[in-house]
C-alpha cells in the first residue's frame, strides 16, 4: 500500500497545484507529473535513509504529500510561465479531484482482506497393540511379529483424522526345514472380532496384504531367516473398546527339496616365480 500511497499523494498535489497556486504552472498533466515525481522520489529516499521504516500509513500520505509539493512550488518559483489557465484544465482537476475522494473513501471504507486461515496442526495419535509382540508358526516356518502398534494422524483441536489409522511392526520368519526350501508368495491380514467374524476396512482402502519379493527375501534356505517390515491399513470399527480379539496372519509359500552335494576335483599348485 505504500507506492500507491505515495502515487495518491502526488495526484493530490498535483490537483491542489492548479487550484492554491493559480498562475505560472504548465498545466494539469505537468502538475501531476511533478506532483507524482516529487512523491515517489522524495518518499524513496527518506525510507532509504530509514527516516520512517516504520511510519504508519497516515505518517506515509503526510511526507508523500510534502515531497509532492516541492518540485511544483519550484516549478512555480524558478520556472513560472504566463500562460493562461484553460478551462479544460478545470473540468479535469475537478473530475478527478471527484475520482480520487471516491477511491480513497473504498479503499478506507471498503470490505477488509481477510488473513489466510491458519492450517491446524496435525499430531499422531497411536495406540498401544497387547501384546506388542507375538510368535507365529505355520508348518515348517516360524517367526515373531515384533513392535506392533497402531498410529493415525489428525487434526488437532477437531480430531478430523488426516490419514486412517495403519498397522505397523516387524515380522521375521525363519525356514526351520532341514532339507526344505521356502518361497513365499504373499501374506493377508485379517481383523478378527470377539464373534470370531472379519471386520472390514472401510471402503477406498486396500486390503492389507504383504509382498515378499523385494531384495531375495521371498526364498529362505533351511535355517534362514527374513525380515518384513509391517506398515498396512488398520480399520476404525477395531479402534472401538472390545472389539479386536486377535489378528490372523495367512500367508502362502511353496516348499521344495533341498539337497547339498559335494564334488572333490583334483588339483596342484606349481612353483612359486
Amino acid at each position: 500500500m505504500s507506492f500507491l500511497t505515495w502515487i495518491l499523494a502526488g495526484l493530490l498535489a498535483g490537483l491542489l497545484a492548479g487550484w492554491v497556486m493559480t498562475r505560472g504552472g504548465y498545466g494539469l498533466k505537468w502538475d501531476i507529473t511533478l506532483g507524482i515525481v516529487g512523491s515517489i522520489g522524495g518518499s524513496w529516499i527518506l525510507r532509504t535513509l530509514g527516516v520512517f521504516p516504520g511510519a504508519g500509513m497516515v505518517a506515509v500520505a503526510v511526507i508523500a504529500f510534502m515531497g509532492a509539493t516541492i518540485p511544483i512550488i519550484a516549478q512555480r518559483k524558478f520556472f513560472a510561465t504566463e500562460r493562461p489557465t484553460e478551462k479544460k484544465d478545470a473540468f479535469w482537476r475537478w473530475g478527478l479531484g471527484a475520482a480520487l475522494v471516491a477511491l480513497v473513501a473504498w479503499i478506507t471504507l471498503g470490505p477488509v482482506q481477510q488473513p489466510a486461515a491458519v492450517a491446524a496442526p496435525i499430531e499422531e495419535r497411536t495406540y498401544a497393540v497387547t501384546p506388542a509382540s507375538v510368535k507365529v508358526k505355520a508348518g515348517i516356518v516360524t517367526g515373531e511379529v515384533t513392535e506392533m502398534k497402531v498410529a493415525e494422524r489428525i487434526e488437532k483441536g477437531s480430531d478430523r483424522i488426516v490419514t486412517a489409522a495403519k498397522l505397523t511392526g516387524t515380522l521375521r520368519l525363519k525356514n526351520t526345514s532341514a532339507n526344505q526350501t521356502v518361497r513365499l508368495l504373499e501374506g493377508k491380514l485379517r481383523y478378527i472380532d470377539a464373534q470370531g467374524q472379519p471386520i472390514k476396512l472401510e471402503d477406498a482402502r486396500s486390503e492389507p496384504t504383504l509382498k515378499f519379493a523385494t531384495y531375495g527375501s521371498e526364498r529362505l534356505d533351511p535355517g534362514q531367516e527374513a525380515i518384513q517390515s509391517l506398515d498396512v491399513e488398520f480399520p476404525a470399527e477395531a479402534l472401538k473398546a472390545k472389539m479386536l480379539k486377535e489378528i490372523r496372519l495367512e500367508f502362502t509359500y511353496i516348499p521344495s527339496s533341498y539337497r547339498e552335494e559335494t564334488v572333490n576335483f583334483a588339483v596342484s599348485i606349481g612353483a612359486g616365480k
